[in-house]
């Protein structure tokens, strides 16, 4: 009988715990024990009722176009529980010098793929419109080493954009700075993009156009969420997994190598496992891991956390009806206001809000303002109130508001994240029996944990003689 410890128990660690689970039922001679030091599992995604509207305090959906959250929904019985984007009221906003411009038609994240709409749009200025002109004829370039975000859209398109766009969007996914981030951990597709075409306008619409020729059917919708909120994943996971091997509110405090495999202690004991599955913040993971491998705790060490606060409120008919239409609005740091972005829940999906209700969810944090988190209730729903009533006029008092605190929860993959996991994996190859999940590695949404803890478990399944598929230490 193989035993194997899953450490973390947000929706990577319950992923990996679901794949052991199959693998089980399936005649597998396994054990597993899932440790999560809160009392609750599923990390970042809860859902609440409040006033007959469901609030997010984290994520409130997924791209479509990463199949593992889907693909795991039907698993647990939930196929018939996904929604889509309304994606024809879709429209975002930007926030430029106090007033509201709206993304023109054809941007495809910051690449312009309509000529008209782009050369007609308040967004950017005269000379930005001339930079997006030039840059059709950009040759192919192969970078020769890792760059910022901020560096590879100013070669491209001029630094208008990385405040109005790259510097807006990234903030909100990652609570990072473009400045700060890797192009290539980040926006892979980008690099290889001008690589291969050199102009992103001209490899973006000629993606655009394959895809349109090989997708039948409908176009999907861009964002995917479950009708009763993305905690609802989490119950099912935690459902079909059996009651002895949960252990919620059950922290572990150290993690060592003994004798080809690990003593995980946590609480008051310490228990004996053939592999071990990381599915913490990197972070945490070094702290655990430190007297096993002190060089892979140091590389863990390096991958750094921004923290966000989530604010969610609600208002009555009167207010949904002088909003905007779409789906929110962004904040450049430019326009120095503190939130940096807002969305109109009750447009962007269904069944969030009666018909007499509005929903917003409005987001402040990241890198510039982790002291955020010291701010109280109080004083936070004021700032966004403030700001809501500066951007939008919204001056009416909400019927509720909730604050939701995340506390290093958004990894930040740096210039030279991919060389880092390059060395995580390397040491992993001395610790074959340990595997590493979660958003710090190679992708931050809920798919990619997802995808991250499928593979950490079929990795150690592998290191103890289970499974045949070739093992990747690091989920990839």
């Amino acid at each position: 009988m193989k035993r194997i410890a899953i450490i973390g128990g947000g929706i990577s660690g319950l992923s990996a715990a679901f794949a052991l689970e199959k693998r089980r039922q399936g005649g597998a001679s396994l054990e597993y024990a899932l440790f999560e030091s809160s009392p609750r599992f599923g990390g970042v995604l809860v859902t609440e009722w409040v006033d007959g509207c469901l609030l997010e305090a984290g994520p409130d959906s997924f791209l479509t176009e990463k199949p593992w959250a889907s693909d795991l929904s039907r698993e647990v019985g939930l196929g018939d529980q996904l929604i889509g984007s309304n994606d024809a009221d879709r429209q975002t906003y930007i926030l430029v010098k106090g007033r509201l411009v709206v993304m023109p038609d054809g941007l495809m994240f910051m690449v312009p793929t309509k000529i008209a709409p782009t050369a007609l749009s308040p967004l950017f200025s005269a000379r930005t419109k001339m930079r997006m002109a030039r840059e059709w004829f950009h040759p192919p370039r192969k970078a020769e080493a890792d760059e910022t975000v901020a560096s590879f859209v100013e070669r491209h398109y001029g630094s208008e954009m990385v405040d109005r766009l790259a510097d807006p969007l990234l903030s909100g996914v990652y609570g990072g700075e473009a400045s700060q981030l890797s192009v290539r951990a980040v926006l892979p597709r980008f690099a290889e993009m001008e690589a291969t075409h050199g102009s992103l306008g001209r490899a973006m619409l000629a993606a655009r156009k394959k895809m349109a020729h090989a997708s039948k059917g409908p176009a999907k919708p861009l964002f995917t969420s479950l009708k009763d909120g993305m905690q609802q994943l989490v119950d099912a996971v935690v459902s079909r997994l059996p009651a002895s091997t949960l252990h919620s509110s059950t922290p572990v405090q150290r993690v060592q190598s003994q004798n080809g495999g690990w003593v995980v202690s946590a609480g008051y004991a310490s228990d004996e496992f053939d592999a071990v599955i990381m599915a913490t913040p990197a972070q945490a993971a070094a702290e655990l891991l430190g007297v096993a491998s002190v060089g892979l705790a140091s590389e863990l060490r390096g991958i750094q956390y921004t923290s966000s606060v989530t604010v969610n409120l609600g208002y009555d008919r009167s207010v949904r009806a002088s909003l905007p239409p779409g789906f929110g609005f962004l904040v450049p740091r430019s326009e120095g206001r503190r939130m940096l972005a807002a969305t109109f829940v009750h447009n962007k999906f269904p069944h969030r809000a009666p018909e007499d209700r509005a929903l917003l969810r409005c987001f402040i944090g990241g890198a510039r303002n982790e002291q955020v988190l010291q701010t109280p209730d109080d004083e936070i729903v004021r700032i966004v109130r403030e700001e809501l009533g500066q951007v939008i006029k919204l001056k009416a008092d909400p019927l509720f508001t909730r604050v939701y605190r995340w506390n290093g929860a958004m990894a930040q993959y740096g210039v030279g994240h991919l060389e880092r996991l390059q060395r995580i994996e390397s040491l992993l190859h001395d610790l074959p029996s340990l595997a590493l999940a979660g958003n710090g590695y190679r992708g931050i949404g809920v798919p990619d944990c997802i995808r991250s803890g499928n593979e950490a478990a079929n990795s150690v399944l592998l290191s103890v003689g289970l499974a045949e598929a070739r093992p990747t230490g690091l989920a990839s």
